[in-house]
């Protein structure tokens, strides 16, 4: 049978699809998904001062390398990679930048160009060491914050799955937002139905059909600000500290939740052409962008990104 429950984490709304024998066994799963992403935001959340990122974020800058959990570690490694591999076009210590730009969003105004410049300072993940025998790190620079919204719920939708598998529940899908993971499709389908927008946030373009995947979105539709006639991001260029200004949609299909959440980041970050160049020679990546050209949308995807088969175009 086919149950859903649905729970406010993370800033967003968290659901759980999945397919079990029994209500009980169904609830059981539900309260393992959701208590496993309650412990990573108890350890990811920079909007608690008492999370172990802020807590490890207070500590910069370090002497030596300071031990930290499990979770933290596994975050950091990944977000590490994922900037070595996209020259930093994600960065996980854009913290300093974060906050400018949460506070830009609420005032209606750009944060202050010496404060911009301060930041960036702060910003770097190759101010990140990794003392990979202890399990810890050491933060280098001053004033260094740590930010996983470019990854935190692509890894909560995984590490939610696989308490779920644990229950002995074999196609589920949990969805943090827009960010997903799944597991077998359900019984007598060819997959998971995701639809998969341009834009326009509140229309999927089409419906692709997957499993065994993890999927995430990025765009401005709902966080941005729009100042002197400009729209920026909430998402930032952790080069420049300015939040994006071009209109896009990305959607990237990676092996897992948490590498699609990160990649849709740096991709954004990127741009369509290099985006998509990115993700071209990323084994076991597809993504599509969409973005703005003038007043004409422009659809870019990967060679592999789902074909006729897969996908199934909504009626306008």
């Amino acid at each position: 049978q086919r149950f859903e429950a649905s729970r406010k984490q993370l800033g967003t709304d968290v659901q759980i699809i999945l397919y079990a024998a029994t209500r009980e066994q169904a609830e059981a799963a539900f309260l393992a998904g959701f208590e496993r992403i309650d412990q990573l935001e108890a350890v990811l959340s920079d909007y608690d001062p008492d999370s172990e990122a802020s807590r490890l974020g207070q500590l910069s800058p370090m002497k030596r390398p300071v031990p930290v959990s499990a979770d933290l570690w596994r975050a950091l490694r990944v977000s590490s990679y994922v900037s070595q591999r996209t020259g930093g076009a994600f960065d996980v210590t854009v913290g300093p930048l974060s906050r400018l730009w949460r506070r830009a969003r609420r005032q209606g105004e750009l944060p202050a160009e010496e404060r911009l410049s301060e930041a960036l300072k702060a910003v770097g993940y190759r101010h990140l060491r990794f003392d990979q025998r202890h399990q810890s790190v050491r933060l280098s620079r001053p004033g260094m914050k740590l930010d996983f919204g470019g990854i935190g719920k692509g890894m909560a939708a995984d590490v939610a799955l696989a308490e779920i598998v644990k229950k002995g529940i074999r196609s589920a899908l949990v969805d943090c937002g827009g960010d997903m993971s799944m597991a077998d499709a359900p019984p007598g389908s060819a997959g998971w139905r995701i639809g998969v927008a341009g834009l326009d946030s509140e229309k999927a373009e089409s419906v692709i059909e997957l499993s065994h995947v993890g999927v995430a979105t990025s765009g401005d539709a709902y966080q941005y600000v729009e100042i002197g006639g400009v729209r920026y991001s909430h998402i930032v260029n952790p080069h420049t500290g300015i939040g994006l200004t071009t209109r896009s949609s990305v959607t990237v299909i990676a092996t897992d939740g948490t590498l699609a959440d990160a990649l849709a980041s740096a991709v954004s970050v990127l741009g369509p052409r290099r985006g998509i160049k990115l993700a071209r020679h990323w084994h076991g990546v597809e993504a599509q962008v969409v973005s703005l050209e003038g007043e004409k949308p422009v659809r870019l995807v990967t060679p592999g990104f789902p074909g006729a088969a897969a996908i199934k175009q909504t009626k306008q």
